[in-house]
């Protein structure tokens, strides 16, 4: 089981509100939909933040390089 820590966090209210109305309308509002809701949105920003710098990190790579680089991965992966 994943252990769970809480968190105290201070939002609009009129955030809170428009939260709280989306979880009733997906047919939420229930107990602990807050709290997936606030975890799914944190996941999701950190995989877009990062996507982000990986990006801007190889922002100078060419697409022959980058077909190289994933050829070579997937290979590596074949022979793992």
């Amino acid at each position: 089981m994943t252990q769970t820590i809480r968190w105290n966090i201070a939002v609009s209210q009129d955030t809170d509100q428009a939260l709280r109305m989306f979880l009733v309308n997906q047919g939420g509002g229930r107990k602990g939909d807050l709290s997936r809701f606030v975890e799914e949105a944190v996941r999701t920003h950190i995989l877009e933040l990062t996507a982000e710098q990986a990006k801007l990190a190889n922002v100078n790579i060419t697409e022959q390089d980058l077909s190289a680089i994933v050829e070579e991965a997937i290979e590596w992966a074949r022979n793992s």
